[in-house]
């Protein structure tokens, strides 16, 4: 199949009603996975009132991150009520979950609701505690993990859908979510949807093709709810394409840090105590400079991309050194078995989206803070098996004479 866009006979909402029905005539169980943005939201009205008409049930999923704005927990529960006479279950899960923080070398990593610690706020009563409530469960396990698992306790063995508000357009990854044609769809012609681990639910994209200016044309002519904290970010000057709601502490989510500092002091405050690189983060990711190395990077003019890569590596706590190494290692190896030596300099476009390999997309991975290297096509590693996985890594290193201990 091809990875080029294709237009339809009708618009994005006809396009969308067109696949949420299809969803509620073909399989049994739906299950709408919502985190309080503007996609997921709209997503979520949708499908509800879908399901009104129809006269099913649905099912919703909410994962809290525990450092979350007021306005957000106030929306989803409004949400919760406005729609209680179609949703059967609400999962409203505040388990301790890892996910990447980008702001500090020293805790690359967080676990939201981590026992033993000073969290930012209480979860709701009604919320999920309990490491027990899932079969499933691992502690520490991934948002991504944790989601898939997920996926596959709620199908039961029988088919069902999970409903997941990512948009084509908000990123090359989000676009090859949908295009890229290894995957597995329901059918040829349902590119909107994507086998889950398991084998017996779905994700199901309904809005991929919606544009941002979709999503607010929408909510504009309808008057239906949305999330007040987007008016705060309007207000405050964030562009539309800028503004995240989900997990606060990741590459592209630490830009709105900031914003916290201005609507909720006291929550900014136990935030900066809760996670390392808070501070910092809140003066420097929303900014448009080098710090971060979020759009442009730059180096010491007397020292090439491959020996500031050194330089980054030698300079930062040596366990996270570690990791970067490890990965950095398998990244050039699997080069070196495509018949590449060494990986160039710099190329053309090496620090887009695209992961054309360069000691300079490197550097971008390492300024960026992206732990999980996701920009050299990783995946997050397993708490669980992280150590074994860091020595064998290690010790092949010595093996491929690649960023020895000694180099």
């Amino acid at each position: 199949m091809s990875m080029y866009k294709y237009p339809l006979d009708k618009n994005v909402l006809e396009a969308a009603l067109d696949r949420i029905n299809w969803v509620f005539d073909n399989l049994p169980r739906v299950c709408v996975s919502f985190s309080g943005g503007k996609d997921s939201t709209i997503m979520l009205h949708l499908t509800a009132q879908q399901a009104r008409k129809k006269g099913k049930k649905i099912h919703l999923l909410f994962i809290d991150w525990e450092a979350q704005f007021t306005c957000t927990i106030q929306h989803v529960n409004n949400m919760k009520q406005q729609y209680a006479d179609v949703i059967e279950k609400c999962w409203w899960v505040a388990l301790p979950l890892t996910t990447q923080n980008a702001l500090s070398q020293f805790q690359p990593e967080w676990q939201c609701w981590e026992p033993g610690v000073n969290w930012v706020r209480q979860p709701p009563e009604e919320a999920i505690t309990d490491p027990g409530y899932f079969d499933f469960y691992q502690p520490g396990m991934t948002f991504e993990a944790f989601v898939r698992a997920f996926s596959d306790w709620f199908a039961q063995n029988r088919p069902a859908a999970v409903m997941v508000g990512i948009r084509a357009d908000e990123s090359y990854n989000r676009f090859l979510t949908i295009a890229n044609a290894r995957k597995k769809r329901f059918a040829d012609d349902k590119p909107w949807t994507t086998i889950a681990p398991g084998g017996h639910a779905w994700y199901i994209y309904p809005i991929y093709d919606w544009k941002t200016a979709d999503i607010w044309t929408w909510f504009a002519k309808t008057g239906n709810d949305y999330n007040p904290l987007y008016n705060l970010m309007f207000q405050a000057g964030v562009p539309p394409r800028y503004m995240r709601i989900c997990e606060p502490f990741g590459p592209e989510q630490r830009q709105g840090l900031w914003l916290y500092h201005v609507v909720e002091p006291e929550r900014w405050a136990a935030m900066c105590e809760r996670v390392s690189g808070v501070r910092s983060g809140g003066v420097y990711a929303g900014q448009d400079n080098h710090f971060y190395g979020h759009r442009k990077i730059l180096k010491p003019d007397h020292l090439c991309w491959q020996e500031y890569a050194m330089l980054l590596l030698d300079s930062m706590p040596q366990k996270t050194a570690e990791h970067y190494r490890n990965k950095i290692a398998i990244y050039l190896h699997w080069y070196q078995k495509k018949g590449m030596e060494d990986i160039p300099d710099t190329q053309e476009g090496d620090i887009g989206a695209k992961d054309i390999p360069s000691w300079r997309r490197v550097c971008k991975v390492l300024l960026n803070n992206d732990y999980w290297c996701r920009a050299l096509s990783f995946s997050p590693n397993k708490p669980k098996h992280y150590q074994r996985y860091s020595e064998r890594i290690k010790s092949k290193r010595q093996k491929w004479g690649i960023l020895c201990n000694n180099d």
